[in-house]
């Protein structure tokens, strides 16, 4: 009886290390480049664009248009996703995902963990973010939350006056918060709170304003720090908290220190905005070398010897000298690391490996 009980649970032990993600869908190859790319976003300011930082998988969709990204490299807890496609040419591409643009791209925002199935039943073009099958209750939140944000640019355009903006600021910005509680997930509150406190937007104003006297933001810190205490996330929202309530704080103090108050907070954000890049970049380092590594496992002791030799340049001839075997043979091996790293020549080997 006790064997079969270690048994089980080896067996549930294995389960949980092998867990497997799922995200599939397909695209309509003659609107679209048949290139899919996944990233996951740990900025929740860059929530929406085109970041090579943040691009951790490229496939490409078959015949049918059909794609699948699938593995065990994702984090066991829900993380901000983002699957696009975008018709840059070859020549402009690294450069339109270093800047965050493309003029012609689309995408899909979603939430997710490791072991989370998810399937986009309809194509790019007939609008497949409308309608998201997942294992998981919480993917389909910021589909939900765009439907509203939707509702209020109508509201807002009906009758184009001061008087209906400031009504409509107060009914919208409430709304939102609400609807963000609703879903019981913190990182779709982050997606509502980005927009509403968003600098160059009409509701940033009533924001600070909101933010004086509604314990909802420290309410917001504390579901964060104890579903996501360790995230990118948490750490950004709480530095982003407290600068703002610094800039409101500094409004109402005397007239007479504002100067110097000024020059405090340019020093108090810059020191802010280094320890949250700093944490950003050991994230995404840890992030990258996690990835690399999960490539770098797909090949044999071979192929690993062949992709050092060809990291240096070498030729397929020096290669075959440098290992005692034939040309022919280098080919073989090279072609098989094409396979396992989703690349077509050596430039995108180097792309890869130097992220």
């Amino acid at each position: 009886m006790r064997n079969r009980f270690l048994f089980l649970c080896m067996i549930f032990i294995s389960g949980i290390n092998h867990a497997q993600h799922s995200f599939s869908g397909y695209l309509d190859d003659s609107r679209w480049q048949n290139n899919v790319y996944l990233s996951v976003i740990e900025d929740y300011r860059k929530i929406s664009g085109v970041y090579s930082e943040q691009i951790i998988a490229k496939i490409q969709a078959d015949s049918a248009g059909f794609f699948e990204f699938k593995g065990d490299q994702l984090e066991q807890k829900n993380r901000i996703y983002r699957l696009h496609v975008d018709n840059c040419d070859d020549g402009s591409q690294n450069q339109n995902h270093f800047d965050g643009h493309c003029d012609d791209s689309k995408e899909i925002l979603f939430i997710a963990n490791h072991n989370d199935t998810i399937a986009f039943p309809f194509s790019f073009d007939n609008e497949m973010f409308c309608s998201i099958q997942s294992s998981n209750p919480k993917s389909n939140a910021f589909v939900s939350i765009d439907s509203i944000k939707n509702e209020m640019k109508f509201a807002f355009s009906e009758f184009r006056s001061e008087a209906n903006r400031k009504l409509n600021n107060k009914k919208w910005f409430k709304t939102l918060q609400k609807y963000g509680e609703s879903f019981n997930e913190p990182i779709a509150e982050l997606y509502i709170y980005a927009f509403l406190s968003e600098r160059s937007n009409n509701f940033h104003a009533y924001y600070l304003e909101d933010l004086k006297t509604n314990s909802y933001y420290d309410d917001l810190r504390s579901r964060l720090t104890t579903t996501y205490p360790n995230s990118a996330y948490t750490a950004q929202y709480k530095s982003e908290l407290g600068s703002d309530k610094f800039i409101i704080t500094d409004k109402s103090n005397d007239s007479q220190n504002k100067g110097l108050n000024f020059n405090l907070i340019v020093y108090i954000l810059l020191v802010i905005s280094l320890l949250f890049n700093l944490i950003l970049f050991l994230t995404l380092r840890k992030n990258r070398v996690k990835k690399k590594n999960v490539i770098l496992e797909q090949l044999t002791k071979q192929e690993q010897n062949i992709l050092n030799l060809l990291l240096e340049e070498k030729s397929n001839k020096e290669i075959a000298d440098a290992l005692f075997v034939s040309v022919s043979t280098v080919k073989t091996h090279i072609n098989n690391v094409y396979r396992k790293l989703n690349v077509q020549s050596r430039d995108e080997v180097k792309s890869l490996l130097s992220k």
